[in-house]
């Protein structure tokens, strides 16, 4: 049987612990090449089903008589409401239009996303869970310890408990590795944060069915496959706190909290919240809420049977997005020091207006149809790279507890000077990934899908530190 941390390791510092896991590709419990195996004799165990329903079939869910909105008996989980923004001032090009209409979630709850970490033969393992999603394109993926809103963890399905959550709201149950809130995607929610949170267990950690522990290393050679490893869990290994050193960073940090700062500025953005039902460009049918052109995305409904959830039926809207994304960082070296190019975005349900993401973030077919002047900037540059420039490709999935089949593929493409100038256009700004891991440690600096990108990109950069 694995050891148990000998007490010398209590003085090294949690960088240089994460490092020694992130280089460890051989877990001392699962071994990576028989991961396939145990995720698909979970997926065995269990009864999974996910079917489309009319909204009238939905249970416990109706359209509210005054507005429209989607809402839920109990006055908890979420509703769906209509969102209006207008964004003031020029966006210089690169932003969203000055006005628009949609749906959005709204959620005020916050939730907790938490990985339990322990050693085992004194390399650090990670607790990790083998979670259905009614949204997950193939149902069973990898997700944190605890995925949970408050509301399942407090019970308001009246189903089983949330396994593990005592050591993440519970008093002294662990060792703080990190603990931050973090926005969720802001084109879909509205204000929702989530405490994400990394815990190291003190004593012994009983080993239940669907979990299992792996190492970082083990966990980043998973992210290099296709839909494996989660939305929560690539958010919350995002908040490691790795050697965060901006040596050679063209912008020192402080240039880079004033160039935030100012793009939160020159923004003026008001977001409020309309009736659904009143929301222009968007039709009502008896199955789905879609955009009058097809574009963007649908609210659907599905019925649910999960066997090893906390409630084993129940029914509720998603999101379900037209059309994969594609998300990518451009990346270039400037004196030695790799860099990817950020993108200050303007998201409807961000709580401060503006938050960095990827250079590219978008779904190509909801702009197929304009010339490629208009088209958002460096969109083509990404879609035309070829092999030899893709530092890092994979296709990983959106929550899938309220989106439904929400992929986009991650990419890290290699630019040259011609396509990513070393002085970027208004809104961009090269930074290096340990100025993200830096600005990761506060909430509301990156969005989730730049965490994404930063968990990806330290599948290779971390084992060099």
């Amino acid at each position: 049987m694995p050891s148990h941390i000998p007490p010398t390791r209590e003085n090294e510092s949690m960088p240089a612990r994460l490092a020694r896991s992130a280089a460890t590709t051989r877990g001392a419990l699962l071994r990576t090449e028989d991961f396939g195996d145990w995720l698909a004799e979970r997926g065995r165990t269990h009864t999974f089903r996910v079917e489309r329903i009319p909204f009238a079939e939905l249970d416990g869910w109706s359209f509210e008589a005054s507005t429209g909105n989607l809402v839920h008996r109990s006055g908890r989980f979420f509703t769906v409401e209509g969102l209006h923004v207008t964004e003031e001032g020029e966006p210089f090009g690169d932003g969203p239009p000055s006005e628009w209409y949609q749906p959005i979630i709204r959620q005020p709850e916050v939730g907790v996303l938490g990985i339990l970490v322990k050693e085992f033969d004194g390399v650090l393992h990670f607790l990790m869970q083998a979670k259905m999603e009614p949204g997950n394109p193939n149902l069973l993926q990898l997700s944190p310890t605890v995925q949970a809103t408050r509301s399942n963890y407090t019970k308001a399905h009246k189903g089983a408990g949330v396994k593990y959550i005592e050591y993440f709201v519970g008093p002294g149950r662990g060792r703080i590795v990190a603990d931050v809130l973090q926005s969720e995607h802001g084109s879909w929610f509205y204000r929702k944060s989530n405490r994400n949170m990394v815990v190291e267990a003190l004593g012994d950690v009983p080993l239940l069915d669907d979990f299992c522990w792996l190492t970082l290393g083990q966990i980043h050679e998973l992210l290099h496959r296709d839909n494996v490893v989660n939305m929560d869990s690539r958010t919350v290994l995002s908040c490691l706190p790795f050697q965060d050193a901006s040596n050679g960073a063209l912008l020192s940090d402080t240039d880079l909290l004033s160039w935030i700062t100012g793009e939160r500025t020159r923004h003026s953005v008001r977001a409020e919240l309309v009736p659904l039902a009143s929301i222009p460009g968007w039709k009502h049918g008896d199955s789905a809420i879609e955009h009058e052109e097809g574009r963007y995305f649908k609210v659907v409904a599905v019925s649910v049977q999960a066997g090893n959830r906390e409630v084993a039926g129940w029914t509720q809207p998603l999101f379900e997005p037209v059309g994969t994304g594609v998300t990518a960082f451009l990346t270039r070296d400037f004196f030695g020091v790799p860099h990817v190019l950020a993108h200050a975005r303007v998201e409807g349900g961000f709580l401060d207006t503006v938050e960095l993401g990827p250079t590219v973030q978008y779904t190509p077919e909801n702009y197929a149809h304009l010339p490629e002047k208009e088209r958002p900037l460096f969109l083509d540059t990404v879609l035309r790279a070829g092999p030899d420039r893709v530092h890092y490709g994979a296709v990983h999935s959106e929550e899938g507890g309220r989106f439904l089949n929400a992929e986009s593929r991650y990419l890290v493409v290699e630019a040259d000077e011609a396509e990513a100038p070393q002085e970027p256009p208004p809104g961009y700004a090269w930074v290096t990934p340990g100025q993200l891991t830096s600005l990761v440690r506060h909430g509301h600096y990156l969005n989730v899908q730049a965490r994404t990108m930063l968990a990806c990109l330290n599948t290779s950069a971390v084992r060099n530190r």
